[in-house]
C-alpha cells in the first residue's frame, strides 16, 4: 500500500513500512510538517508524544485542522509530572518517557486494532534519548520501524540535529528510508 507524502521535494508517495526521519533545529517549527503528514491520506494515526502533553497535542491538531476523530495520542509525560489525566478511547498514557517497552506495546496495540492507512509520529527521539539513553532510544526506534513494516504503516520521527553528536545523527539517518532536513528558515531538504 502506498501513502501520499505532502512534503515539498519528497516523492509523491511512499510505500507502507517506511519510516521518515525529520531532522530539525531545536527551535524549528515542526508542527506544520507533522500535521501535514498526519492529515494526508490517513485513516487512523497515533501521536507518541515525549515532548508535550496530550492536551497540547490536541491543541496542535485543532489549530492545524487535523481530523481528531482519526487520532490516538500516547502521552508519556503527564503521569511522571503529576498532571491530571483523562484516559479515554483516544488518549493513552505510560508512566514516563523512558518506559520504552510501554511505548512499543501501545504502538503495537494501536496498529493491531486499526485497519486502513495507518500513520505514527514520534515527537521526539531526542526526548526519548534524554530520558532513556541514546542506545535504548535507538533500539526503540528500530522496534517501532519494525512494527511499521509488519503493519504496512508509515511513520515520522522527530530528531533535533543540534542536540546529538554528528556520529549519532548519522546512525539514526541509516535507520530510515527517507530524511526531511528542516532548516532555521523553515525550508526543507529531502533525501529518499
Amino acid at each position: 500500500m502506498d501513502y501520499a507524502l505532502a512534503v515539498d521535494g519528497a516523492p509523491e508517495t511512499i510505500p507502507g513500512g517506511t519510516g521518515v526521519l525529520l531532522l530539525h533545529p531545536s527551535t524549528g517549527e515542526t508542527d506544520r510538517i507533522d500535521t501535514d503528514f498526519l492529515k494526508t491520506d490517513t485513516d487512523h494515526f497515533l501521536v507518541i508524544s515525549t515532548r508535550t502533553t496530550a492536551r497540547e497535542v490536541k491543541q496542535k491538531l485543532e489549530y492545524y485542522d487535523v481530523d481528531e476523530t482519526r487520532a490516538e495520542i500516547l502521552d508519556t509525560l503527564s503521569v511522571e509530572r503529576g498532571y491530571s489525566r483523562r484516559t479515554g478511547e483516544s488518549v493513552h498514557y505510560v508512566g514516563a518517557p523512558d518506559d520504552l517497552d510501554g511505548i512499543i506495546e501501545k504502538a503495537e496495540e494501536f496498529l493491531d486494532s486499526h485497519d486502513g492507512k495507518l500513520r505514527i509520529t514520534l515527537d521526539s527521539i531526542t526526548e526519548l534519548a534524554y530520558y532513556a539513553g541514546e542506545e535504548p532510544a535507538q533500539e526503540a526506534v528500530e522496534r517501532l520501524l519494525g512494527l511499521l513494516d509488519d503493519h504496512d504503516a508509515v511513520g515520522l520521527f522527530h530528531l533535533s540535529k543540534e542536540v546529538h553528536p554528528q556520529k549519532v545523527l548519522e546512525s539514526y539517518r541509516e535507520q530510515f528510508a527517507g530524511v526531511i532536513d528542516l532548516n532555521e528558515d523553515g525550508e526543507t531538504t529531502v533525501e529518499f
